[in-house]
């Protein structure tokens, strides 16, 4: 087996921890001050990472081409995170995630636009039932209580996340090519951490940091490390190997996510939501055929 799927697999197992954390972390406090704080959390890992393994003395080897993109990659990824964590503020996880991971689908169209990776009837096929499975899982289940106001609020959220998502793979891969990975990941989170901060300060939500209590301290931070660990397994697996196989390996987070917010965060999981994950998964196992 090739390193990169190994570290595409860890990236989902990480990714899939962060969504719950975060949701944990998230309560009572604003979504995009704690996206903010957890993005320091990210920073202070990946530059660790960075200097454990020397890349820090490539910098001055980094093209204006590759440091664009970069760039470009980590403004995409700030607004995917703050779309994704008010949506998971006001949603439930086990019925957002899936729609953040239909990202996948528009990243496989768009590699095979933009980056000229071949989609055959085995990608087509999974490609499918990924969005069937998608479908699904966001369905309402009958006695669910929330209002056609809440849904319409979490959904459009979930959405631009998943939009944002699949443009920060595409400029990510085409970034991360004239760089080493976790240089490539430490400099986009400083993008990330700059967009992220500049929103706190124009909603002046910055004097809250004080009234945050200790317990969401200690969830944020560990979705911090969290997100650290999988930004690194998956531009890891992303500089060595295709997006178009990467991407759908690491939205397997999301059987991570759907079971930790089962059993930790007690969110009911119907049927109809397990036939779609299930429909997820393999749709998702497909692409690697």
């Amino acid at each position: 087996m090739e390193y990169w799927i190994i570290f595409a697999f860890a990236s989902a197992v990480f990714a899939g921890l962060t969504s719950v954390l975060a949701k944990i972390g998230l309560k009572g406090v604003d979504s995009n001050l704690a996206t903010a704080l957890r993005t320091i959390v990210v920073l202070g890992f990946a530059w660790m990472v960075v200097f454990i393994v020397g890349s820090q003395n490539t910098i001055s080897e980094i093209s204006t081409y590759t440091l664009t993109f970069l760039v470009l990659s980590g403004l995409a990824t700030g607004a995917s995170w703050l779309c994704y964590f008010r949506a998971i503020q006001i949603g439930q996880v086990s019925k957002v995630s899936p729609i953040d991971k239909s990202s996948t689908v528009l990243t496989m169209i768009l590699a095979f636009i933009f980056l000229g990776e071949g989609i055959s009837v085995g990608t087509v096929l999974g490609m499918t039932l990924m969005i069937f499975g998608t479908y699904l899982m966001i369905q309402r289940a009958g006695s669910d209580t929330e209002t056609p106001a809440d849904r319409r609020s979490w959904i459009i959220f979930a959405c631009l996340a998943a939009l944002f998502a699949a443009l920060t793979a595409i400029l990510g891969k085409v970034g991360i090519e004239g760089v080493e990975s976790n240089l490539g990941t430490a400099i986009r989170t400083i993008v990330v951490l700059m967009m992220a901060w500049l929103i706190v300060f124009l909603q002046r939500r910055h004097r809250d940091i004080r009234k945050i209590e200790r317990r969401n301290w200690n969830f944020i931070i560990l979705s911090g490390i969290a997100t650290g660990l999988s930004w690194i397994c998956f531009y890891n697996a992303l500089q060595n190997g295709p997006a178009s196989i990467v991407v759908p390996i690491d939205k397997l987070s999301i059987v991570v996510t759907v079971i930790f917010a089962f059993l930790i965060l007690q969110e009911r999981i119907s049927k109809r939501a397990v036939l779609g994950l299930v429909l997820l998964t393999i749709g998702t196992l497909a692409l690697l055929l």
